[in-house]
């Protein structure tokens, strides 16, 4: 393995740099409302296509990174709208083969509801047998490098009680055998983003594969650390963003307009302040270009629930922990539990339901804007359909809300994607 110490400021102008990146290609798969794209699509990297079977999801991304960015080079086969990827398979396995040679890289995981130690971790839940159609479309593409990611919750056997045997393996394991058996070198990790300027607590499963004749991925994670500092460095930013360094800029008290599409509701305006430099970056000139941040809408609540979220935020004794059980009803909250945010570390990990966090020092739940912020999404990247959903419409619609809770973040991935492209060109794996 060469050039396991290689840093991304090397000496290449930024023509010789255009010119190496120029032809590095990526497939998305369960790609979301773009988090992993975007970050891939900031390194250089360019899209072919991606893969989502949420409409809502799907228009995000079809907004910003195929109908602004152009960052896609969609095959005229491919029809330009959500799909299934068994769909996929099924109808396309001859032009997925036929790109075998031409892809560089497959980016993405399945969803992990299903894996979630925040959920019910249901192994019966028929969308964690979406690992499986993920190593068949590998079968088919065979592109020289693979970045997968999940849930921690992923490494985790399902508990089976008496009924455990040695067939009770984790998932993660499974994909790795079915990875290998496709000849593929992999190396797992599990990678907490705030450690790479993500103003959040967030650990993910992250899977990197190189074809076994092209190289290992060992220097994978080695090569994220030995760059971070200088990729942040660039960008104007410390190794470790706080809650309040990311949307301290978005109180609701800096004045409201009413959301232009959200009927009836009201956004919050961006504060006059100087803004730090992790606003600084997520802003760009959007302030200048619009007057209030897309999907920063606040939601309708109750007296009684402003009077508790105001009593909880004076009175109660801790930030960061989650109130469930017994002290929850003691304190009059009615939903199923809450976490007050605290301001001067990494907010906890970003979920897809607005009611699980309290703003740190005002008396309502977080906007999607402020939950895009923490993901580290830029505000130029707008975010489509509906906010929130309910009843049955659960298991059909991927709001807004949703949309950002399920996405990995953009700084992270733009980062990967460049350590990436270090190991394509300089000897991990061969071009």
């Amino acid at each position: 393995m060469k050039n396991a110490n290689y840093k991304s400021n090397n000496k290449l102008s930024s023509v010789e740099k255009g010119k190496q990146l120029a032809f590095r290609t990526v497939i998305d798969l369960f790609a979301g409302c773009g988090g992993l794209s975007l970050g891939l699509y900031q390194s250089g990297w360019h899209g072919l296509f991606a893969i989502e079977k949420n409409a809502f999801a799907f228009e995000t991304l079809k907004y910003n990174l195929i109908d602004n960015k152009n960052h896609f080079d969609w095959p005229e086969w491919l029809p330009k709208t959500e799909h299934d990827i068994n769909e996929v398979l099924e109808k396309y396995s001859e032009q997925l083969k036929s790109l075998r040679g031409n892809v560089d890289l497959v980016a993405g995981g399945p969803p992990c509801q299903g894996f979630s130690m925040a959920g019910k971790r249901v192994e019966e839940d028929v969308r964690n047998q979406l690992v499986f159609s993920y190593i068949k479309f590998i079968d088919l593409v065979r592109p020289k490098m693979i970045l997968f990611e999940n849930v921690k919750g992923f490494t985790y056997a399902f508990d089976k009680g008496k009924s455990a045997s040695s067939e009770n393996e984790p998932y993660s394991l499974k994909v790795i055998r079915g990875l290998g058996d496709l000849g593929y070198n992999v190396k797992p990790h599990v990678i907490d983003f705030s450690e790479y300027g993500v103003p959040q607590r967030r650990k993910r499963f992250i899977l990197v594969g190189i074809r076994k004749e092209l190289g290992t991925p060992d220097c994978f994670e080695g090569l994220l650390k030995a760059n971070r500092d200088a990729f942040l460095a660039q960008k104007g930013l410390k190794s470790t963003n706080t809650l309040q360094d990311a949307i301290s800029d978005l109180l609701r008290s800096n004045g409201e307009e009413p959301t232009p599409d959200r009927k009836g509701f009201y956004s919050g305006k961006y504060g006059k302040k100087k803004p730090t430099a992790y606003q600084k970056l997520m802003r760009g000139d959007y302030p200048e270009t619009h007057g209030i941040a897309d999907s920063h809408s606040f939601a309708k609540q109750t007296p009684d629930k402003i009077n508790c979220y105001k009593r909880l935020l004076s009175e109660y004794p801790q930030r960061g922990k989650r109130i469930d059980g017994e002290t929850r009803e003691q304190w009059g909250i009615k939903q199923r539990g809450i976490t007050i945010l605290d301001s001067n570390v990494v907010s906890p990990t970003i979920t897809g339901s607005p009611d699980d966090y309290l703003h740190y020092s005002e008396p309502r739940i977080m906007t999607v804007r402020e939950c895009a912020r923490i993901q580290s999404f830029p505000d130029w990247y707008e975010i489509k359909k509906k906010y929130t959903t309910g009843g049955k419409m659960r298991k059909l619609e991927v709001p807004r809300y949703t949309q950002i809770g399920n996405a990995i973040p953009p700084l992270f991935a733009e980062l990967a994607g460049e350590v990436l492209l270090n190991m394509l060109q300089h000897g991990t794996a061969a071009v």
